[in-house]
């Protein structure tokens, strides 16, 4: 039986005898790894716990897709004037964070960034919602008879790190939403990590509920670790769910892509990855959160804009949270006025 080195250097002979290998790095990236070994070197102790589950319910089309009503989830952020840069190429910025299930009209065009999020500033703008928010795309299929229709709203969940949260709050919130639009099918899509979990786990409360979801989304270790009925996987960076931005035949492609197999699933745990390449370079993999690239500088420099991101998140949470308090004492005080 051949050893490990000698299957490694016939490998490696392959590769430069032209046998058209791809490179040892050309793989998913492992976002799970990256992240663990990034927060420890950050100095955050001990690793997060990401949701995994053993089972992962599944629910078929209960009606042909040409006579489903789908609707999206998004983790992207509507606009928040005045609160910083949150345009094509921006820095992270936490105070264009949102903490509640929201939802808007899927008749119009919405203003919606992903500025909040840890997607790849390296090797995308965030230039083109369509790159990560298909609802354009989507009309254009239910106008061709290819779906039946777009429901009238599409819902932002909040890009929650507890899971206690979106399992017990968010996640039955757009449930319900989506119940009440009448909605047959919904594609979720993620942008940054913990986006890609947090949609993961709206998908499996709306598959008990009857509603069957897709994921569409380019951290493939995390969304098959909490388990899903359908992913469809495309190895871009982050941020770019739906296609390559300004390249409208990726777009629709994607987008048909995910279609396909939203109908033709044949179980649980069914993962689809696009044929679609980001670029012929691979190269870019290497760069995502991976600690080997910085120096003990840049570490201490992330650190500390981690830590502004924190405080600031800190601030507007607790923000939000008064106000809501506001808001539901003034409709007690209304309510026990009488009429």
């Amino acid at each position: 039986m051949p050893s490990s080195r000698d299957i490694a250097n016939d490998a490696s002979g392959a590769r430069q005898a032209g046998f058209g290998f791809a490179a040892a790095h050309d793989l998913p990236i492992p976002y799970l790894e990256r992240t663990r070994r990034w927060y420890q070197a950050l100095g955050y102790g001990a690793p997060y716990e990401w949701a995994h589950y053993g089972e992962v319910p599944f629910q078929p089309l209960c009606k042909p897709l040409s006579a489903c009503r789908i609707a999206l989830v998004t983790t992207a952020a509507p606009f928040v004037p005045g609160a910083g840069d949150q345009g094509p190429g921006a820095p992270y910025n936490a105070r264009a964070k949102f903490y509640a299930v929201y939802s808007g009209d899927t008749a119009s065009d919405p203003d919606l960034r992903i500025a909040h999020v840890a997607i790849d500033r390296q090797h995308t703008r965030a230039d083109d919602l369509a790159a990560y928010f298909p609802l354009a795309e989507l009309r254009r299929q239910a106008v061709a008879g290819r779906i039946g229709s777009v429901a009238p709203r599409f819902h932002g969940a909040p890009t929650n790190r507890s899971q206690r949260v979106t399992i017990e709050v968010d996640a039955p919130e757009i449930v319900e939403r989506c119940r009440a639009d009448g909605v047959d099918a919904v594609l979720l899509l993620p942008n940054c990590p913990v986006c890609h979990q947090t949609v993961s786990l709206v998908a499996r409360q709306l598959e008990r509920s009857g509603i069957a979801s897709l994921v569409m989304g380019c951290a493939k270790d995390i969304v098959e670790r909490v388990g899903v009925p359908r992913l469809l996987f495309s190895d871009f960076p982050l941020g770019n769910a739906a296609g390559r931005p300004n390249d409208h035949a990726s777009q629709a492609f994607t987008l048909d892509l995910a279609l396909r197999t939203l109908e033709a699933a044949p179980a649980a745990r069914t993962t689809v990855q696009s044929p679609l390449r980001w670029s012929d370079d691979p190269g870019w993999k290497l760069d995502y959160c991976n600690i080997e690239r910085l120096s003990p500088d840049e570490i201490r420099r992330r650190r500390a804009e981690f830590d502004e991101g924190k405080e600031q998140a800190r601030a507007l949470r607790e923000l939000q949270a008064a106000l809501q308090r506001g808001e539901d004492r003034q409709a007690g005080q209304s309510l026990s006025s009488g009429p």
